[in-house]
């Protein structure tokens, strides 16, 4: 019996999310209710996915909660900008 304790205990723990929450992106109105802390760059991107990825990186470097991404653009390697909020 007190191995069927021990098991259910670790099985509990070992299930629980201990990752970091990582920085989400936000629309115009979800971040009027926020508190805007700042702006972070990216640069270098070869797809939207991985620009979208390195600004949210960046975000969350910054502590950030959300990010909103205000530009984006390049021919063969793309760039960006986002706003961070708390």
């Amino acid at each position: 019996m007190k191995n069927i304790k021990y098991f259910a205990a670790v099985a509990t723990l070992a299930m629980t999310s201990f990752a970091t929450f990582a920085a989400e992106p936000v629309n115009l109105q979800q971040a009027q209710k926020l508190t805007e802390v700042g702006v972070v760059s990216a640069g270098q991107a070869t797809t939207l996915s991985s620009l979208e990825a390195k600004l949210a990186a960046k975000a969350e470097a910054q502590g950030a909660s959300s990010y909103r991404i205000i530009s984006a653009g390049g021919n063969n390697l793309l760039h960006g900008n986002a706003v961070i909020y708390k």
